[in-house]
């Protein structure tokens, strides 16, 4: 499976910007897709994770109640809008998916995913 992910930026705080991320391949019911971040200096870390077949989602904390994922099962694509952008939110976003690997425990943990998109740069400018 590759992942493209787009939709990066730069944008001024409290803005938006909605990532996306194509997959290749269909018939994806069975994986989970998540969204990772990575700031200068520090650890890749989970954002958002949403289940292809199901309505489940799930947010880290410092997300929650600001950014919102989706997908069109018809696109093979996963979205992540981000809403009330702060400086702390510049970082390299990566989207991930899995099938064998991924399950409703581990999705926030990186060796959960077997591949991996090539990141969009968001920044955030106060």
């Amino acid at each position: 499976v590759q992942l493209q992910a787009s939709g990066g930026g730069l944008v001024q705080a409290g803005g938006s910007l909605r990532l996306s991320c194509a997959a290749s391949r269909r018939n994806l019911v069975s994986y989970g897709m998540g969204w990772f971040r990575q700031a200068p200096g520090k650890e890749r870390e989970f954002i958002a994770a949403i289940r292809w077949s199901t309505d489940w989602t799930s947010f880290a904390q410092s997300v929650k109640g600001r950014f919102i994922i989706s997908r069109d099962n018809a696109k093979n694509t996963v979205y992540l809008q981000m809403n009330s952008l702060k400086p702390e939110d510049t970082a390299v976003y990566y989207c991930a998916t899995a099938a064998t690997t991924w399950n409703y425990s581990n999705y926030e943990r990186l060796g959960a995913y077997e591949y991996w998109g090539q990141g969009t740069q968001v920044t955030v400018s106060s």
